[in-house]
């Protein structure tokens, strides 16, 4: 997800020296936010007419379930609570895992910095639709988790589109969870009877897992390669969920929200399926596209080519579109994209000026633009603008090829 990590590390340090000190922490406000602590920082909500409502679904407690945060269209509530950005303090030490920054340091910094963002969605909110809604399986960048793209899953959701935002358990996350058993020593020091609803979390045990990062000396091919490939499989397994949900299959799901999941029986249209990712999944969207051919098409945002074997191009039977930045992409990744060029179904290739890398997650609209540019995660357009453009251009090619319009006005 970030590609500069020694450059934050730096940054990070200089800032929490200031934070020390009590006059400094204005100071850091300002510093985070850009010129002047006016400035409105926030994860931009969707545009479309739907209001969006968002929960989270774990089925299968092991490491091998499927976990994903869902968008999806919702009723209108009038007090509705919005979802923290950042689920838990154990995302932070991801992030600072991945970039190689010490835990306690940085949960500091970014706790100040991002610790009270919402995402613009409403939590459990019943769903709502008037027709049946086309299915996008989401997958997340390098060091990234499900959260991290709710802008463009939100705008999503408004535009009538159930939403899967996986969080891949192939140590290619920051961080996620999932749970174990109790072992007996641990089910013997357990002193309240199980008779509640969440009598059956009460036998599981949470446990993280954290960004595997390359060992010295290891060539960094056959990690990717592996990973993609489960990452892939994740995705397919979040369609293969959904299916069921859609169907009327009854499903437990082990985070136990509030979210009635019986609301979305035959809801879904899964004959307009698409996959969609950043990065890293970019590059998961394609080796998706391979193995499943219930997707129809796929968006890949500014990916990142390096994990796809080559043998898989020529089999790759469905529409493409690749949304690039202006600032990442080098000649042999281009290269890359165009072997999947075709005569038959289109390949579709935009490059949208001014922006980064990282113009795609949400980190982009929560920095000003001094810390922004610093960081890069800020382009020379405005935020809103590029992802804007990124979203009109995939709501097209998704009507295009999903054989839908897309609505943008009131329903």
């Amino acid at each position: 997800m970030f590609s500069n990590g020694r450059l934050l590390q730096i940054a990070v340090r200089k800032f929490h020296e200031r934070a020390k000190k009590e006059r400094w922490r204005y100071a850091l406000g300002c510093l985070a936010m850009g010129s002047s602590c006016s400035n409105h920082l926030g994860i931009p909500p969707g545009k479309g007419p739907y209001p969006v409502g968002c929960t989270d679904f774990m089925m299968d407690h092991t490491a091998q379930g499927s976990f994903f945060r869902l968008y999806y269209p919702c009723q209108k509530m009038e007090k509705a609570e919005k979802p923290d950005w950042i689920p838990s303090v154990e995302y932070f030490y991801g992030l600072a895992d991945f970039m190689k920054i010490n835990r306690s340091l940085s949960e500091k910094i970014f706790n100040y910095l991002f610790g009270s963002y919402k995402i613009p969605a409403s939590v459990d909110a019943p769903f709502k639709s008037n027709e049946k809604c086309p299915v996008i399986i989401f997958s997340h960048g390098l060091g990234a988790f499900r959260t991290l793209y709710s802008a463009i899953c939100a705008e999503m959701a408004s535009r009538g589109f159930i939403v899967a935002s996986v969080e891949h358990r192939d140590e290619s996350a920051s961080t996620t969870f999932y749970f174990h058993e109790k072992t007996e020593p641990e089910l013997t020091q357990e002193s309240l009877p199980k008779t509640s609803l969440a009598a059956a979390q009460q036998d599981l045990v949470k446990e993280w897992m954290y960004y595997r990062a390359l060992q010295h000396g290891e060539r960094e091919f056959p990690l990717r390669n592996k990973q993609v490939k489960q990452r892939a499989d994740e995705c397919i397994l979040a369609l293969d969920k959904l299916t069921a949900i859609n169907s009327g299959v009854a499903v437990q799901n082990v985070l136990q929200t509030q979210f009635d999941w019986t609301t979305l029986e035959n809801s879904m249209d899964l004959c307009r399926t698409a996959v969609m990712g950043h990065s890293f999944g970019g590059a998961t969207s394609i080796e998706a596209l391979c193995k499943e051919v219930k997707f129809k098409c796929a968006i890949a945002l500014d990916a990142w080519m390096v994990p796809l074997d080559d043998e898989i191009f020529p089999r790759v039977k469905q529409p493409i579109f690749f949304i690039n930045s202006e600032k990442f992409q080098w000649a042999g990744n281009i290269i890359r994209m165009k072997k999947l060029d075709s005569a038959v179904v289109q390949r579709k290739m935009i490059t949208i000026r001014g922006t980064v890398h990282q113009s795609f997650p949400d980190f982009t609209f929560l920095t000003g633009n001094w810390m922004g540019k610093l960081l890069k995660l800020k382009g020379e357009i405005d935020p809103e603008l590029g992802i804007d453009l990124s979203n009109k251009a995939t709501l097209a090619f998704l009507q295009r090829h999903l054989g839908r319009r897309i609505p943008c006005r009131s329903v």
